[in-house]
This record gives C-alpha cells, structure tokens and sequence, in this order.
C-alpha cells in the first residue's frame, strides 16, 4: 500500500464507546428508495439490521424533453424520506446518512432536488459518483460475504446504472459503473407487451455492448491462476433468485445470502418472462410489486454480464449500497479495526493516483500540504473552528493543487478545478469533491467570486466559507515553499487579539538563506487571509544558530 511522502494522514478520531449505536442509510435509487436501521456493535465490530424500508419512487422516470425530474416524483420522493425520517427517530437513530445515485447525478435538477430534501426536511444526501457507488457496494458486499481471501466479482444491477466490481478481502481492484439499468434500458428500448422479436435480440445486443468495456476492465486484473466467483446483489438479482427459489424449492429461503442461481436456469427463465405481458409477470409467485415492468431488462443485463464473463452462476447476497454506506461511516468514525480497516486509507490513496497521474511534484505537494495544516491547527479555535473533515479537505486539496500543471502553466489553477473535479476522487462525496477542486482552484490568483460559475456550484453557505477560509490558508502555505526546494522548515502562529494581529514565525531550513523570495511570495498572497480572518498578519524570518 502506498503512503504519501510525509503527511500524516488521520482518520477521525476514534471513540471509545461502550453502547451500541444505531444509524440509519437511505440510497435513492433510480428505482427506489430503501432505508436499513442498523446497531453497531463497536467491540466487535460489526452491524445487525434491526429495520428496513422500501418505497418505488422511480426517480428514474424523468422528463424525456428535458431530463430533469419530474415534480410529482420529486413530492413522492420527499413524502417518503419524510417518512424514512419519522421511522428512524422511533428507533432513537443518531444520525442518518444519504446517498444518492445515477438518477438524481445525471438530472439537469439534480442538485435543486437535494438542496430542496435539505431545507425541507434538514436531511443532507451525498451525491456520489458511478465508482464512489461501486467502492461502498464492495464495503456492503465484504460486511455479509466471506471472500476467503479469495477474488470476487460482484455485479449490482440498479435501476440506472450497473456496477462490476473484482475484489478480494484485502482491497477492491477494480471499480466500474455503466449506464444500463432495469428501469433505464425499459424505458428507452422496450415499447411492445410482451416484448417483440426484434427489441428483444436489440436489448440482448445494446446492453452486451455497453457491458464490454466494463467486463474488460474486470478481466485485464484477474491474475493467472484465479477464477472468481460471481456475487450479484440488489433488486433485480434478489428478484430471480426469490422467484427461482419458490419454484424450484417451493418457498422462499430465510435468507436468499448464498443462494445460486445458474447461467442455466436464467436463461430459461430470461425466455419465459419476453413471452409474458407485464400482467402474466405480475402474478408470478414471488414478484414483488411494480418489479415486473423492468425485470426483464434486469435479466438480460445479468445474463449478458454473466455470458462475457465466462461465469456459469451467480451468488445472491442481500447486503449492497446502504450496508456499504454504514461501513464507510464506521470507518471515517474509527468503529472498526478488523480486516476492513485498509478501507480508512482509500482517500489518501485515490489522491495519490491522481497526483501520480497528472505528475504532480509529490514533495512539493507535501511540504504545501504540511504547511497548511499547520496554519490550520495552530489557528484553530482563534481564527476558525473547522475541524477533522475540513481538515482532511484541506490536505487533499494541498496535494492536487498543482495538478492543472499537466494542461498547461497558464492559469493552471483553473485546470486543477477541472481535473479534480473530474477524476473520481474516491472516498469524498460529491460536495467534498466539489470544496476540494474550488481550494485547489483559489489557492493563487483571483479569491472567491460570487461570478465564477466553480463557486456557484458550492451550494451551501456554510461550504462557501470553507472554501474561502481554507484557500486562504493555502495561498500562504503555497507561498511558504515558493522556490519548491524546502526553504523553510516549519512555522509557528500567534494571534494576538488585542492587536488583531496573526505573528507568523518563519524558520529557515539554512542559515545562510534569507528566503527572499518566500517572505515576497508571502507578502504578495497575504491579503486575501487578512481579509477573510480580519486580521494583519506579520511575518517574521526566524535566526537559526550557525554550527561552527
């Protein structure tokens, strides 16, 4: 595993906690929303589902002139988290933790729908990329299914989207998310009931296509000598598992965690469900309801998966995204310390892969990066009071700031933005994705304009002034290491209140060097910190002894 140069970098603090605690997640799906309620048993660790909750809200059924959602979904949606929300209270819940997907990342309304969530029901929802989504399906996944150390390939078909994941129990290798989904390919390819001869060999055909590159992605990481097994999770496999059981088995499992269901048997039964009409699949034992309009695109797209995969079975198992999402909050909270804790560090190591991949100067970065988090944590509870999240935000910021160098000189700080907002930061939610681009952003030139359009996608007021605060805070660490040769060894802050002054305390790594051009650099990017924490700040070069 790769650690960056010097920096530490810290996970939350860990609790000591001797209760068990409970925590809701909610993923709106294209095709539903769901809810768990679980218990944390912090000793162990580990959760137990103690509540779950679903409701079909098709957020995936959008407006086809304009590709925003619809404003009777978007009442439905809110009615129903509503409602997850009175749920959860009655099971004491601390928090609840959101997360939405492809449906509501693609709407042009996308954001307006989440920012409406939060004001009317104070419910914060994280936007998360097709990557992000497959990195906690994996986390969901390795909470219920022993890998024995052995690689595995787990398919998660939604309504939008489907993920193919290769992990073993160490560490996911590969993370992918293509655009085919049950209520997706139903709604754009299907027009007859039942379906005819030439849609459906169309369906086979597209949603083969589509899967390739994915399956490919897959393949070129399985090493010589493995033979994964195939997990499929989710609605769609749930529901040809249960309704494969209770024909097969005559009743439905009390857990369908291990079920196997052939290539075999889903082919025949991919035959059968294109010769029904949507009421025939309707009363089909087992088939849960509004289920039978998109299970047949669900079908193909597992039986196109399976068929380029070379796999002759699937393994149901029934934990996915929501249980992922409580794993990836135990592990930012430093609940766990098992097998899983390698997972902690899956934001330092996607910022590496990016610094790596645009040739950003890592030791450079780091020094800039140390230098900000030592005016963070010197000025904290004087100047700011952000804490550890903000903090990590910072630091990443401080690595990638200089990535826009890979584009071009001129004005690369705007090709930071770009490359960091587009390089699926895996770990960070779509808002933190979005503060740490816009740090990396004002970190020289022009501070926060309320005209420039990157600022205006930082929603909240709150998120505004992080980025402004925290960019300033960069600006002088990027100043402090101007000539990028490690002039000076560390500095010391001091406010002083009745001055409204912050001394800042500059210590040289030579003696014999003046660091003329840091203390300019320093002089020069100064305003914009004094403006914001309303304060002057005074620098002073610090005399080191001479060794004679």
């Amino acid at each position: 595993m790769v650690n960056l140069v010097s920096v530490s970098w810290e996970s939350l603090p860990t609790q000591t906690v001797e209760q068990h605690r409970i925590i809701a997640a909610i993923d709106l799906g294209t095709n539903s929303l769901h809810m768990v309620i679980v218990q944390i048993e912090p000793k162990l660790p580990s959760f137990s589902i103690i509540a779950r909750e679903k409701e079909t809200v098709r957020l995936g059924d959008r407006e086809l002139d304009t590709g925003n959602l619809k404003l009777e979904v978007i009442e439905r949606a809110i009615a129903t988290l509503g409602r997850f929300q009175e749920l959860a209270k009655t099971f004491n819940a601390e928090t609840i933790i959101a997360v939405a997907t492809s449906a509501v990342r693609e709407a042009p309304n996308g954001k307006d729908f989440l920012q409406r969530v939060e004001d009317d029901l104070g419910l914060s929802v994280d936007l998360i990329s097709g990557q992000e989504e497959a990195r906690r399906i994996y986390l969901g996944v390795l909470s219920g299914m022993e890998f024995n150390n052995q690689p595995h390939i787990i398919i998660d078909i939604g309504g939008g989207s489907t993920e193919l994941i290769l992990g073993d129990s160490h560490e996911e290798r590969t993370l992918t998310s293509t655009k085919v989904g049950a209520v997706r390919l139903t709604s754009e390819l299907i027009t007859t009931d039942p379906i005819s001869n030439s849609e459906f060999q169309y369906l086979q055909a597209y949603a083969r296509g589509m899967l390739e590159r994915s399956v490919e992605e897959v393949q070129v990481n399985i090493k010589l000598g493995e033979f994964p097994r195939l997990v499929g999770t989710s609605g769609t496999i749930e529901t040809l598992v249960m309704i494969h059981a209770r024909e097969k088995l005559g009743y439905v499992p009390s857990t369908l965690n291990g079920y196997e269901l052939s290539l075999k048997d889903l082919r025949e039964w991919v035959n059968r469900l294109r010769r029904m009409n949507n009421l025939e699949r309707a009363v089909i034992p087992g088939m849960p309801e509004k289920r039978s309009e998109v299970i047949l695109a669900g079908a193909v797209i597992l039986q196109e998966a399976m068929n380029l995969l070379g796999v002759d079975s699937v393994i149901a198992c029934e934990r996915s995204l929501r249980e992922g999402v409580i794993v990836d909050w135990m592990l930012a909270h430093g609940l766990i310390e098992d097998r899983l804790r390698y997972q902690s560090s899956v934001r330092q190591r996607s910022v590496l892969r990016i610094a790596n991949k645009y040739h950003v100067n890592l030791e450079h970065s780091d020094r800039v990066a140390v230098f900000a988090l030592s005016v963070f944590d010197q000025t904290k509870g004087t100047l700011h009071h952000w804490g550890a999240e903000e903090r990590q935000l910072l630091q990443a910021a401080a690595m990638l700031h200089n990535c826009g160098h890979y584009v071009s000189h001129s004005s690369h700080h705007k090709h930071s933005y770009y490359l960091i907002r587009n390089s699926e930061l895996l770990g960070y939610n779509e808002t933190e994705i979005e503060i740490i681009a816009n740090l990396a952003r004002y970190h020289r030139k022009s501070p926060p304009r309320k005209k420039h359009e990157n600022y205006r996608n930082v929603l909240s007021k709150k998120h505004k002034q992080i980025v402004n605060q925290l960019s300033a805070i960069l600006r002088l660490a990027v100043a402090l290491d101007r000539r990028q040769i490690g002039a000076i060894a560390r500095v010391e802050c001091e406010y002083l209140p009745e001055k409204q002054e912050c001394g800042l305390k500059i210590y040289p790594s030579r003696a014999d060097d003046d660091c003329a051009l840091e203390i300019w650099s320093l002089d020069y990017k100064k305003d914009v910190f004094e403006a914001e924490f309303g304060v002057k700040l005074v620098a002073n070069l610090q005399p080191i002894a001479v060794l004679n």
